[in-house]
């Protein structure tokens, strides 16, 4: 299973929101070290004819799996990176390129016209070049910052035989921004970008060149590698992992074993629960175990349906069969 695995789905020890006082269990300071961002800023343009040459022009190969496409992951040592295309996704410039290296058949070659079909981003990363920081004397901890940032794109056109190709591409966005700047340390800063583009329209001009309008999304980020003290909950549980099967009786099996009488419920509920449906209930009235006359502290209210009862908290909830949790 997971952490979010609908059997862990109320586990106190599982990553989620916090029910209650978010200070109770905080009980660490941790030291850990991650990238802290020190500023950042987002810019968003629309380029109107911008011409781009296309290189590295690889056909659209139908895969050796029928064209039901798996996640792309690439693994450095323990890490593995993976990206998985949503449904009705396009295919990527590297899925192309596998495709065509394993086609038994001769690969073929652009003939013809070429037609634009659209193109967008191919990573999140962009590049940074000619990068100049300057700092400012009247704002302290600021500097004007200038570079170039390269977005990465795939054009996807068709020949034509209507055979569809593949290219990349680069697009270059001047940026000239105020950013603050952090002192100088043994630990330097970096800039970083995150990049995200789509076509509007294009067209072929002739000699591997598109003329294309695409809406360009470039933020910029100043960061430093540091450690940094967090109160923590302490380590992670990390449930054990759950193995693909169709388990399709689980849910029935999830259900309470004998039918649960909501008549009886909302008795207990005008008996000063103050649950849901108890808006008449008395205030100072004593509460009653579900379905009995005897007396008990404190009501009860499921995690999962909001119910409330006057009940042993632990217990199933008589409506929906999931765990009482104690709320007074």
């Amino acid at each position: 299973m997971s952490f979010y695995s609908y059997k862990n789905a109320n586990a106190e020890c599982s990553p989620g929101v916090v029910k209650g006082n978010i200070l109770t269990g905080l009980n660490q300071r941790v030291c850990i070290q991650v990238k802290n961002v020190y500023d950042s800023c987002l810019s968003q343009q629309q380029l109107d004819d911008e011409k781009v040459v296309v290189s590295n022009i690889v056909p659209v190969l139908p895969g050796c799996d029928g064209g039901a496409k798996a996640c792309s992951c690439t693994c450095e040592g323990n890490r593995c990176t993976c990206s998985c295309p949503a449904c009705g996704g396009g295919i990527s410039h590297q899925e192309a390129v596998e495709n065509a290296e394993n086609s038994p058949c001769p690969l073929p070659q652009p003939c013809g016209q070429w037609t634009f079909e659209s193109c967008r981003s191919s990573t999140t990363a962009g590049r940074i070049s000619n990068l100049s920081i300057e700092r400012m004397c009247d704002r302290p901890q600021f500097a004007r910052v200038r570079c170039t940032v390269s977005v990465p794109v795939d054009v996807l056109f068709v020949d034509q035989r209507c055979q569809e190709w593949m290219g990349q591409t680069m697009v270059n966005v001047e940026k000239d921004v105020l950013l603050c700047i952090p002192d100088d340390s043994i630990i330097p800063f970096t800039l970083e970008s995150l990049v995200s583009a789509i076509c509007v329209s294009g067209s072929y001009i002739g000699n591997c060149t598109f003329e294309i309008t695409i809406c360009v999304t470039v933020v910029l980020k100043v960061l430093a590698e540091v450690d940094i003290m967090v109160p923590t909950y302490g380590f992670c549980q990390v449930p054990p992992c759950e193995e693909f099967a169709e388990n399709v009786c689980d849910e029935f099996f999830s259900l309470p074993l004998f039918p649960q009488s909501s008549c009886a419920f909302e008795e207990v509920e005008a008996c000063g629960c103050g649950g849901t449906n108890s808006s008449t209930a008395a205030v100072g009235q004593t509460n009653y175990a579900c379905g009995t006359t005897s007396p008990v502290q404190g009501c009860c209210t499921c995690s999962n349906c909001g119910t409330t009862c006057a009940s042993s908290c632990g217990k199933l909830c008589p409506r929906c069969g999931c765990t009482m949790t104690s709320v007074s």
